[in-house]
């Protein structure tokens, strides 16, 4: 039986975070939030002899991201009209780039489930206007909302170097990674900011002609992104096992049904009779431009994960971790600042804060925990003020009162018990009260050795210096005498 294997390119729709549209000064809205067609204007809704200006700051964001991305910044820049007529396109054309885009070859390394890293192409980087929101009724009619209309969306190209539906939610998932990083956009797929549009096709394996493709839409999620994907590659390998031909089209993703359904026979680049905005003179971007952007990027996940791993001594998953929001990066960065082990803050923030955010369903940004909070936490725990157990519970009401550590610890008198006569007087007379479990210990049961440092800890109500116990016990149970009755 004939073996196939999928080629996959990616087109990936990123809204950028501007105050104002593409080509009017009519505000960026929130198209979920903002009452229907309140923030346009004659130009955003393609009224005749309205003259478009291009956003300086959306193609400063367009230049962040192809420079993240390894592109190539072209100096000669020209928008174009893309015609087509669709209810959600006011003038009847959009205004986008084609023959000469904003970036050109680039690439973005992805990491695999198998532990291999693997380089996906970049085509090109290109800026354009979005075009307005449909809402079809269940009567058959529609409604358009114009808010989103003139929105400046860039345009992400791969080439087709993809080969599963895994791998493509890895991409994807990497390149809004980058996009939050550079804050040009949210990464929100369910506002519709950032969407991801495969373009699938399969070929016998080990062929170099390309198979009839097929674009994939409505793919809110990278789970959807992964099985719509997963699931087109598998279909059109049923249809030419059968005998039968791929039919290039457009293809939607059924959320309920998890299987790709027709929307419309896919366009051609011909059919939408691209050519030279006439309202829009050339866009020229000089060298000094380029590195004037290229100087104000933030360090980005890849190159910040490196360093955590060789200056703060990271395992390659807490550097993963802590370097995959950049809100979350620059927070752990504070901490370290302030003073204290990159290791140890690593785990606090890791183990023991996500799980409170988790809980209480906050982001970094949110929490009432400073980076300087954590770091006094810690330090009370370095120098035995605190022992580990009753850090874990300080940090709790920490996150729900807002209130320092110290000030936690003083007012509950948590304060870790560290003076040894008063320890050992307790542990005597624990072994005085429990003489069968001395014995039972002293023969050769060892386990019992945790049961006794349960048993000082309960007296202490958990604030008994473990390490100064766990000394005491040695000596006392291994140093036979009266008062134990042995």
């Amino acid at each position: 039986m004939t073996q196939y294997e999928a080629v996959i390119g990616l087109e990936i729709h990123a809204e950028l975070m501007t105050r104002s549209k593409m080509f009017c000064g009519c505000r960026v809205v929130d198209s979920v939030e903002a009452p229907p067609n309140t923030a346009v204007c004659p130009v955003c809704l393609g009224m005749p002899g309205m003259l478009p200006v291009i956003n300086r700051q959306a193609v400063e964001y367009a230049m962040r991201v192809a420079l993240a991305l390894n592109c190539t910044i072209q100096h000669h820049n020209i928008f174009a009209r893309k015609n087509y007529f669709y209810p959600d396109l006011p003038k009847a054309y959009q205004i986008s780039q084609y023959e000469l885009p904003l970036g050109v070859n680039g690439w973005l390394d992805i990491e695999l489930d198998s532990g291999e890293t693997k380089r996906i192409g970049i085509r090109r980087v290109h800026m354009e206007e979005d075009t307005g929101k449909l809402t079809h009724l269940e009567d058959g009619g529609s409604l358009v909302d114009y808010n989103r209309s003139g929105v400046p969306l860039l345009e992400i190209v791969s080439e087709p170097d993809i080969r599963s539906g895994e791998e493509a939610r890895a991409y994807a998932m990497k390149v809004r990674q980058i996009l939050r990083y550079l804050g040009v956009n949210s990464g929100d797929m369910e506002k519709g900011v950032f969407r991801v549009e495969p373009n699938i096709s399969v070929r016998p394996a080990g062929s170099q002609i390309l198979g009839t493709r097929t674009e994939l839409k409505n793919l809110n999620s990278f789970r959807s992104l992964a099985e719509g994907t997963a699931y087109e590659i598998a279909r059109q390998i049923a249809v030419l096992r059968d005998g039968g031909q791929v039919v290039q089209e457009t293809r939607g993703w059924h959320e309920g049904r998890r299987e790709t359904f027709t929307q419309r026979v896919k366009e051609e680049a011909e059919d939408y009779r691209y050519f030279p905005e006439p309202d829009l003179p050339p866009l020229e971007i000089d060298n000094a431009w380029i590195e004037r952007v290229r100087a104000e990027l933030p360090e980005l996940p890849d190159a910040k994960i490196a360093r955590y791993r060789a200056e703060y001594g990271l395992t390659e998953y807490d550097a993963r971790v802590l370097a995959e929001e950049r809100a979350v990066a620059e927070w752990f960065e504070t901490a370290v600042s302030i003073g204290s082990d990159p290791k140890t803050i690593a785990n606090w923030i890791i183990n023991d804060l996500f799980r409170l955010m988790n809980e209480h369903k906050q982001s970094i940004t949110e929490i009432r925990i400073s980076p300087h909070n954590l770091v006094e936490l810690i330090q009370l725990v370095s120098n035995q003020t605190i022992n580990n157990n009753t850090a874990k519970e300080v940090l709790a009401e920490m996150f729900t009162t807002g209130q320092p550590a110290q000030t936690i610890v003083q007012s509950r008198g948590l304060a870790q018990i560290s003076d040894e006569t008063t320890l050992r007087n307790l542990i005597n007379q624990i072994l005085v009260n429990h003489p069968e479990e001395v014995i039972a210990y002293r023969n050769g049961k060892q386990q019992l050795r945790g049961w006794f440092v349960g048993q000082v800890m309960k007296a202490t109500r958990g604030q008994a210096n473990p390490a100064l116990v766990n000394k005491l016990l040695t000596q006392l149970l291994n140093t036979p005498s009266d008062n134990t009755n042995t």
